[in-house]
């Protein structure tokens, strides 16, 4: 985790506006890791009046039984410990996207401070972390008939240069995005100090998003050509409609990350 603060940038990208936001994502992509192995389907991301953020799912909930070999809570030890997620475990997710398993435990890291709610076992637990350090054991707050997690941050003013706090459009553009990729899932960008929402939810998945890249253009043919095929446990969709645009565009994804280079 000291490695995670002296050096985010090898973990985030930058410092700035986007390393700032892609805390966000990278707490957002453990829920919707949750909808891919098909036990989440609803993801809310709340911006905080005091400067912090929440993301909250309905999937199953982080682990909280004490880990074989930290001699920790699981929860714990996904928070505190890099490359502990359960990405590295090829039993808990067939897909997955985020840091390669490091996402949550960065967020942690550069939070000026972090609480984890899991709701699991008829239990609500709890647990608070200052700059990637736990703060409080994790103890049981309540009792609930629900399965999910709640994860709340304030990112570290003393490591981000960004100014502002989070910023809607650039949230907004990125879980739409999710949404498309993940047909089904909803998932609601809310901001408490304005009453602002939007949900985002596309029951025509990657077709709804060649429609909505083509919303200002005069597609050559109305419907959009889909197609789905899995072959040895790799599943590959691809949606595309010709317009009558001088110029290409072409976007590709593996496990909801946009391969920028095509790769």
């Amino acid at each position: 985790m000291d490695a995670v603060r002296k050096r985010p940038a090898m973990y985030i990208g930058d410092t700035g506006t986007r390393g700032y936001h892609h805390l966000v994502y990278e707490v957002v992509d453990n829920s919707i890791d949750e909808a891919l192995a098909g036990y989440c389907s609803n993801v809310e991301v709340c911006i905080n009046e005091d400067g912090s953020l929440s993301v909250t799912d309905d999937g199953r909930g982080i682990p909280v039984d004490m880990h074989p070999t930290e001699g920790k809570p699981a929860v714990t030890v996904v928070l505190t410990v890099l490359h502990a997620g359960g990405k590295f475990d090829s039993d808990t997710y067939k897909v997955s996207g985020g840091l390669h398993g490091v996402g949550v435990s960065c967020v942690n890291a550069l939070s000026e401070w972090l609480e984890v709610e899991v709701r699991r076992n008829g239990e609500i637990y709890h647990q608070r972390f200052e700059r990637g350090v736990e703060v409080t054991e994790l103890v049981t707050i309540g009792k609930t008939a629900e399965n999910g997690t709640k994860v709340t941050f304030r990112p570290d003013r003393t490591i981000f240069t960004h100014e502002g706090g989070f910023q809607w459009d650039t949230l907004a553009a990125r879980l739409r995005e999710l949404a498309f990729l993940n047909r089904g899932a909803k998932i609601t960008l809310k901001e408490d100090a304005t009453g602002r929402e939007e949900i985002f939810k596309y029951d025509g998945g990657i077709k709804e998003f060649v429609q909505h890249l083509n919303r200002n253009k005069a597609p050559m043919h109305p419907e959009v050509i889909y197609f789905e095929r899995e072959k040895d446990g790799v599943t590959v969709e691809i949606a595309m409609q010709y317009s009558d645009a001088y110029s290409e565009t072409i976007f590709s994804f593996a496990n909801n990350i946009n391969t920028i280079e095509g790769g």
